[in-house]
């Protein structure tokens, strides 16, 4: 269980990528607030960031000609066994994060993904066999 550092989306494996999605689907579901010490940074925000995390990788998905189901567009959607959220979008907070085009982040969505947190899942993914250039991430 692991949400790749943000800047990594565009370059993960087709699996990999796949693997994100399901991760990101399974917490902002039942999973949401489970203890697993490498997502646990993610509860201490509200699940908007996770919708917002979970955009850039549906958008990455459908550039490679993906089909994803566009229940999970909804910010409220938490899955077909949970009840759906209603919260209202913090607009101004989306704003800062992302511009027009989903997928393009302005800041990062999660302060945790910083430069070490990227150092951390380069070295990871280089220990299973995937190896993406630090100088070629944007």
């Amino acid at each position: 269980m692991r949400l790749w550092h943000e800047k990594l989306i565009p370059y993960l494996s087709n699996q990999r990528l796949s693997g994100q999605h399901r991760e990101c689907c399974a917490l902002r579901g039942l999973g949401w607030g489970r203890k697993h010490k490498t997502v646990d940074y993610a509860f201490k925000y509200d699940r908007f960031r996770l919708y917002l995390y979970h955009m850039k990788v549906m958008f990455e998905m459908k550039r490679r000609n993906y089909n994803v189901d566009d229940k999970w567009l909804d910010y409220n959607y938490r899955g077909k066994y949970c009840e759906p959220d209603n919260f209202e979008i913090d607009k101004g907070f989306a704003r800062r994060l992302l511009n027009p085009i989903y997928g393009i982040h302005k800041q990062s969505i999660y302060p945790e993904h910083n430069d070490e947190y990227l150092k951390e899942c380069l070295d990871l993914l280089e220990k299973k066999g995937e190896h993406i250039e630090w100088k070629n991430i944007k």
